[in-house]
């Protein structure tokens, strides 16, 4: 079983950063791939940013490409999303989400754990 907890979401004004954290339990964090993905209120679930479990392969949603950044402490068991410049059309629920595997994949079928999200409002 695995738990994964999120922080640092919040109500920010256009071209503000947050850094999302999430903090995941168990000792083969390493192993696994991790995904920060978002749904918005009448908009399905996407991934916005993914890197691989050990080799630090990353992938970027073109919706936030150049302005988000993943990135992940094996040792502390945690993944981080900084995320700048952030326009209005980034609010939603964001969730951090485990791989099956330690590749990335971009479905958001391929993760099985998921935290319990966190809010990001951002006001125009």
């Amino acid at each position: 079983q695995v738990q994964l907890v999120e922080s640092g979401g919040g109500l920010v004004q256009t071209g503000d950063s947050l850094r999302l954290s999430c903090a995941a339990s168990g000792r083969t964090f390493s192993s696994y791939a991790m995904g920060w993905l978002r749904q918005a209120p009448g908009k399905e679930r996407e991934l916005v940013a993914a890197i691989s479990g050990s080799r630090g392969f990353r992938y970027y949603a073109d919706s936030v490409k150049g302005r988000f950044t993943i990135s992940r402490d094996n040792a502390r068991n945690t993944v981080y999303l900084q995320m700048n410049s952030l326009k209005p059309e980034d609010t939603a629920v964001y969730y951090c989400a485990k791989g099956v595997q330690s590749v990335v994949a971009t479905t958001p079928s391929y993760y099985d754990y998921w935290g319990q999200g966190t809010q990001v409002t951002v006001s125009s």
